[in-house]
């Protein structure tokens, strides 16, 4: 793969799959350099980036965080900056103010949104032909409040939201009484749909799949956010490809991931679109492959067997699995999988995501936050002009 330079800029340093794309830059002769607006221990732990830097929150200092980009793009020379999480919003404006979109990893801010707003994603669904639940956008609380007598067949979330933060499947009517959507803070109420969830992570290069791994969450958080995940494959996993493909066109370069929902049909019903990297990237391992992909558009496939984050297996996992009493099930997992924080000769990371993932946890507990919001809080963008 012909490159100019040979440095690459991954922001989101505080997310694990952020360290496995520098792996994989890495694996392919390049330098990856991390970058983030929170301390990352997990970042500052690992052998493998060149640097590791700061800029301001994206999301309460814009003119200062555009300032950084700059200065770090002067500085490094990226041949490319690869976003990883919801700076990839405020990234796409920035770029397109000092005119380097070319080089960022990501489709235009217009595109971004259309994909990020859970009915907006719905809607593009339907005009390109893929499955995906009714879905209404609520933005008062009389368009709530005609809802409630089919409560108990719909979903409702956030427009704008993250790792099942606030979802409420199927309620009792009583329970959306604590909803209040607004202009500023829209709801969906979607089409309950009865089946398994499943994922896929993907990546397109000028409208053309080039890497994609359907999976399974094996262990997940309350809120949905899964941490050990399986790829899944047969006439299920081609017709998640299919979607993908589809989808693929509208992003034209970037990463972007779905969540579905499998019917007893097998078939897969699109609910919600992140158009940034999610752990389906751990399943394509730390070699060179993720990186040829967003390089040069060389096909990349995931390697089989299951991944797993072993912070959130310690903090998330075995407690549930001490409750449910699935201590079992925990054990073999791990045994059976491999880690994706920690690598054989890169081992701290896991120990840094650790202290990294009880900081974020004790804040939100001190803050009286979701641990999804207080991970995001500094970077999330919910729609606002930018």
């Amino acid at each position: 793969m012909a490159v100019v330079s040979r440095t690459v800029l991954i922001s989101g340093a505080r997310a694990p799959v952020a360290l496995d794309l520098a792996r994989s830059f890495a694996a392919a002769g390049l330098a990856p350099h991390l970058v983030d607006s929170l301390p990352s221990a997990l970042a500052n732990a690992s052998r493998t980036p060149a640097g590791v830097h700061r800029w301001a929150s994206p999301r309460r200092r814009r003119d200062r965080f555009r300032q950084d980009f700059a200065r770090l793009l002067e500085r490094l020379d990226p041949v490319l900056v690869v976003p990883t999480c919801e700076e990839v919003f405020h990234l796409a404006a920035a770029a397109a103010a000092l005119d380097v979109a070319d080089r960022l990893f990501a489709p235009p801010l217009e595109t971004l949104g259309r994909l990020h707003a859970k009915d907006r994603f719905v809607d593009l669904c339907a005009t390109l032909g893929l499955d995906a639940p009714a879905t209404r956008r609520l933005e008062h609380p009389a368009a709530l409040a005609a809802c409630g007598a089919s409560a108990r067949g719909l979903v409702f979330k956030p427009a704008y939201s993250r790792a099942g933060d606030r979802t409420l499947v199927r309620p009792e009517p009583a329970a959306l009484r604590r909803v209040q959507p607004s202009p500023a803070d829209p709801w969906i109420a979607q089409d309950a749909v009865a089946g398994r969830e499943v994922c896929f992570y993907a990546v397109a290069v000028r409208g053309e799949l080039v890497a994609f791994a359907p999976y399974a969450p094996v262990w997940q958080t309350a809120g949905g956010a899964s941490y050990a995940f399986e790829q899944i494959g047969g006439d299920l996993g081609e017709r998640l490809r299919g979607q993908a493909r589809r989808l693929g066109e509208v992003v034209g370069t970037g990463q972007f991931a779905c969540d579905a929902i499998v019917d007893r049909e097998g078939r897969p019903w699109l609910i919600e679109c992140n158009p940034r990297a999610t752990s389906g990237a751990h399943l394509f391992g730390r070699g060179p492959r993720l990186a040829g992909a967003m390089l040069a558009g060389e096909p990349a496939e995931p390697l089989p067997g299951l991944r797993y984050l072993s912070p959130a297996m310690a903090l998330f996992g075995l407690p549930e699995a001490l409750v449910r009493g699935r201590l079992g099930r925990w054990r073999e997992d791990l045994a059976r999988g491999e880690d994706a924080v920690g690598a054989p000769v890169d081992r701290l990371p896991a120990l840094g995501a650790l202290v990294d993932g009880i900081a974020f946890q004790v804040g939100a507990w001190t803050g009286g936050r979701s641990l999804a919001d207080q991970m995001t809080r500094d970077m999330c963008w919910n729609g606002e002009p930018l």
